[in-house]
């Protein structure tokens, strides 16, 4: 007993230790922050009313929003432009040879990036549809016309209201009215909203629901792509897509979402 004992020690001593586990990977961290159109090109369903951004009073307070995130400390800038334009246009811009935008992702993509010392600027954005014209011709043929026109009509109001915010706030009280999560996440109840409007095997709202989490899928797929373990990332979006870019951000594996509002300014 004694001698198998022995061998018994003599073999485990012989084995070779096993490899500690390697650290987890730092979480990858991403800012979502939602923003309006500053040059108000009047491409949306709704358009909000924009003063001129490149006075001296809206530079001052672009310049204290790209600050406040700055703290973050930032090594990568996510904006809502093709891959393709963004390398060229903010290369143009940190030659200084960029004609005068008032373009939200000039104003605070590249002025963040540019104030971080990046060397890239990465366009993210993916073409989509937004089938909505069978949604209200559904709605007209099936007496919902009164229920869609509701519907827009309670989210002409909370243009109204951002629009009453403009005109008397800072850009950086806006952005944080904005960002706050409950109001993304009822400003988002608009496409859930819409899965109302179907039956049968004729479901309009279903296609235009699913043709905006395409999208959005599409968007977070290559915010994913090119954030590495331990990045951090800001990301300027249209305050639409901001509710489905968090909830991507929240359940991808290895990533974490910080909120806008503990680095923007009031």
């Amino acid at each position: 007993m004694f001698r198998n004992a022995l061998s018994v020690l003599f073999f485990a001593l012989a084995l070779p230790a096993a490899a500690a586990p390697s650290p987890a990977p730092p979480p990858a961290q991403v800012i979502i922050v939602g923003l309006f159109h500053l040059d108000s090109p009047g491409q949306d369903m709704f358009n909000l009313q924009v003063d001129d951004v490149l006075s001296e009073k809206r530079q001052a307070e672009l310049a204290g929003v790209a600050e406040g995130l700055a703290r973050f400390g930032p090594d990568m800038v996510m904006v809502e432009w093709p891959a393709a334009l963004v390398d060229e246009l903010y290369g143009a811009h940190r030659a200084g040879s960029l004609p005068e935008s008032r373009n939200e992702v000039v104003q605070l993509g590249f002025r963040l990036a540019a104030m971080q010392g990046l060397e890239r600027v990465h366009g993210i954005d993916v073409a989509g549809e937004f089938p909505f014209g069978p949604v209200q011709a559904f709605a007209a043929a099936h007496g919902q016309g009164p229920k869609l026109e509701a519907r827009l009509a309670s989210m002409g109001k909370e243009v109204q209201v951002l629009n009453e915010r403009i005109a008397s706030g800072s850009i950086g009280s806006v952005l944080r009215y904005m960002n706050s999560p409950d109001r993304l996440q009822a400003h988002h109840g608009f496409y859930i909203d819409m899965l109302r409007f179907g039956e049968g095997d004729s479901q309009p709202g279903v296609a235009l629901a699913s043709a905006w989490y395409a999208r959005n899928l599409g968007i977070c797929a290559r915010l994913l792509q090119a954030l590495p373990p331990g990045g951090k990332a800001v990301v300027f979006y249209g305050e639409g897509h901001a509710h489905l870019l968090r909830q991507c951000v929240v359940e991808a594996p290895g990533v974490e979402l910080v909120e806008a509002n503990k680095y923007l300014p009031e």
